[in-house]
């Protein structure tokens, strides 16, 4: 056995290290596959039992019946971590998994991007839908949305609950407050049009309470004046950078990518800008240690439908290297309104109560460039209605993308220290965290939050005393 912590655990959940301990079973050398893990739900990696498969359907190995318990030793026939970094990185999309190539190639991209200013909108609309045709049949990542890597890491503390006889397993809750889950709204502005409706926009958002970021395309789109970019700052709306010139072609090639991104890392420091989001929501990750951002919101949850397929599986803020990865979690205004021909939000609240239920984090990206259109200001009315209906009843934190990646930056260097019969939790920012406790209910992991107490004058409270809400996963 090597690797006896599991770090990716540690990190995801902030749980002491003696939690995370689990032995790594090698064995021979197998090729990379789909397999799964009990309700973990689909795996891609290595593993030293049973079989990997080439694509993610049919009976599926379940490798949890190799998982073996030696007094409160447990070790997994297969790295969690390899296995979480296939999927959030979407590195699984080197394997033939049964659906079109992760993106289109280049020569189809370039003569699309070359004629696309020329073709009317309708055609335009006609090409995508004849592109994305079929795409409800994709069996992996899941839609509407996919928590295969929550999925992974709530087994792993089954299997370390089992192994170490404990009812429950101390860690920082993933939100602030203890918040039950997050939203965030985000404005691409890709055209002079949308450009000039931003203002308006904001004024909607402040309508309902609700602060956006919005992503601008620094070069060749429109005119990007610095009292543009004060009145969004100045109104306390954030504002970050959408591509460089959003014309398909940002990761044509690495040397091209460098090339564009020495720029974008330029416009970034002249805008005051922390995020990121890519056109069209292309993506390397394995290039981002190029980027001088704080936070990318490029990774879809599940891109069935982006011109790029693919799917991070995941609902929660994660680390590509040095960048906070702030997936977006629902489909696009675009694809309900002109792939999909909705007309009602009824998407956008199926998803919204899917992440919502699993404490993850809910992000929008709603297009100025498409509000001039009566449907598309209607839909979005009715998402923000339909938001502050159930903020406080959820308990969800209506945040800016910035806020969320300053949190999450902070839960990862804190800590809990052991004191007396409780913890403590150590760390800056650790006044508005939380400690929660993850369980087992019916063979499911269920997590409770440590209610904050407040002490009478002279009363003194140890933290173990604090009550525990319960409510499952």
């Amino acid at each position: 056995m090597s690797e006896p912590i599991n770090q990716a655990l540690v990190d995801f959940y902030r749980c002491p290290v003696e939690f995370a301990e689990f032995g790594i079973l090698r064995g021979s050398c197998r090729d990379s596959g789909y397999f799964r893990f009990g309700g973990g739900g689909i795996c891609y990696g290595h593993s030293s039992r049973g079989f990997g498969s080439q694509f993610p359907t049919g009976g599926l190995y379940d490798v949890q019946r190799d998982v073996s318990i030696v007094g409160c030793a447990a070790t997994l026939p297969f790295d969690p971590t390899e296995v979480i970094d296939n999927l959030r990185l979407e590195r699984y999309l080197g394997a033939t998994n049964g659906s079109r190539k992760a993106s289109p190639d280049s020569g189809w991209r370039n003569t699309y991007y070359t004629l696309r200013d020329f073709l009317p909108a309708s055609w335009r609309r006609g090409i995508q839908k004849l592109y994305f045709r079929g795409w409800e049949k994709l069996p992996f990542p899941r839609w509407p949305v996919d928590r295969t890597v929550e999925g992974i890491f709530e087994t792993l503390i089954a299997v370390s609950l089992k192994a170490r006889g404990v009812e429950k397993i101390p860690f920082i809750w993933f939100w602030p407050d203890g918040l039950r889950a997050c939203v965030i709204m985000t404005h691409d502005v890709e055209t002079l049009a949308g450009r000039d409706s931003c203002g308006a926009l904001m004024d909607l958002d402040d309508s309902f309470g609700i602060k956006a970021s919005f992503q601008i395309v620094p070069e060749g789109r429109y005119p990007v004046p610095e009292g543009f970019l004060r009145s969004i700052r100045e109104r306390g709306f954030e504002v970050n950078i959408h591509d460089l010139n959003h014309d398909g072609r940002l990761y044509s090639s690495r040397e091209e990518f460098l090339r564009r991104a020495r720029r974008i890392n330029e416009y970034a420091s002249k805008f005051g800008a922390a995020g990121f989001r890519s056109g069209a929501l292309y993506r390397n990750p394995e290039w981002y240690d190029a980027y001088e951002f704080s936070y990318d919101m490029s990774m879809p949850n599940v891109a069935h439908l982006e011109v790029q397929r693919g799917g991070c599986c995941t609902v929660m803020p994660y680390f590509i290297g040095k960048i906070m990865e702030l997936p977006l979690t629902t489909a696009q205004d675009y694809s309900l309104f002109c792939i999909l021909g909705e007309d009602s939000i009824d998407t956008w609240r199926a998803q919204l109560d899917l992440i919502a239920e699993e404490h993850g984090l809910t992000s929008f990206n709603v297009h100025p460039d498409y509000q001039v259109h009566e449907r598309a200001r209607r839909a979005y009315r009715d998402l923000l209605q339909h938001l502050s209906q159930i903020q406080l009843e959820r308990r969800m934190w209506m945040a800016r993308a910035g806020e969320v990646d300053r949190w999450w930056r902070q839960r990862s260097k804190m800590g809990l220290v052991k004191e007396g019969n409780g913890w403590r939790i150590e760390g800056v920012g650790r006044e508005r965290a939380r400690i929660a406790y993850a369980g087992l209910c019916d063979g499911r992991v269920v997590y409770s939050i440590e209610e904050v107490y407040e002490p009478l004058p002279g009363e003194t409270v140890s933290v173990s005393d604090g009550r525990a809400s319960e409510h499952q996963s």
